[in-house]
Order: structure tokens, then sequence, then C-alpha cells
């Protein structure tokens, strides 16, 4: 069962990105706890971590980690990056279950299996 890997230090950060390279896709939740609608795409995410086990899925605090989100130019929570072999293809600001699963759909090259247009709680 796969899980989104929360990151809470650069290194970890670095660690993660570097293990997602072998992957098709990596998708960063840039978030933050005072976030709510933040709050409200966790357990998306983590629902889609669980259909799609050969995408990584990371979690960034911005106020843990202002240094990436710098780098990645986040001024808006949630926003999600797409990642492959290391290089940005797609972002996505907002939550929205539908536009992300589009995203995550058209970047890991397959279908999602049928999702719940609602947040599971």
């Amino acid at each position: 069962m796969a899980e989104v890997l929360s990151c809470q230090t650069l290194d970890q950060f670095k660690q993660n990105l570097e293990d997602g390279n072998s992957k098709k896709l990596t998708v960063i939740d840039f978030t933050a706890t005072w976030c709510a609608p933040c709050r409200f795409m966790a357990p998306i995410l983590s629902e889609f971590a669980n259909k799609y086990e050969d995408v990584l899925f990371l979690k960034v605090d911005v106020d843990e980690l202002k240094t990436v989100a710098e780098d990645f130019k986040v001024d808006s929570m949630p926003t999600f990056v797409f990642l492959k072999q290391g290089k940005v293809v797609d972002r996505f600001v907002g939550a929205n279950k539908e536009s992300l699963l589009k995203l995550v759909t058209e970047h890991s090259g397959r279908s999602l299996p049928e999702v719940d247009p609602t947040p599971s709680t």
C-alpha cells in the first residue's frame, strides 16, 4: 500500500526526489497546517497514492521547507507540482479533486480506477 511521503528536512526531500527519478511521475503537494483547502485535499492525495503505486507522492509543508517552496515558486496552497525525471512538467493550484485526477492520469500515462468524487473522511 503506497502512501504520501511527508518531507520534513531538505535532505529528506532531496532523497525522496532522487528516489522518485526512477518512477514515471513524482507529484509534490505543497501544503501548510493552517491551510483549510490543504486539509481537504490530504485524504484525496492519500487515495490517489494507494491507486497509483507507480507514482511518488510527496508532501512539503511550506513553513517547514521555505527554501523548497521558493525554489518551486509556490505562493498559494495547495500547489501540486508534477515532475518527470527531475523536470517540472506541470503544476496545479487549488483544491479540486477532478483537476488533480486529470493531471495525475495524464502525466502517469494510464487511467485511474473509478474514484468516488466525494472526499473520503
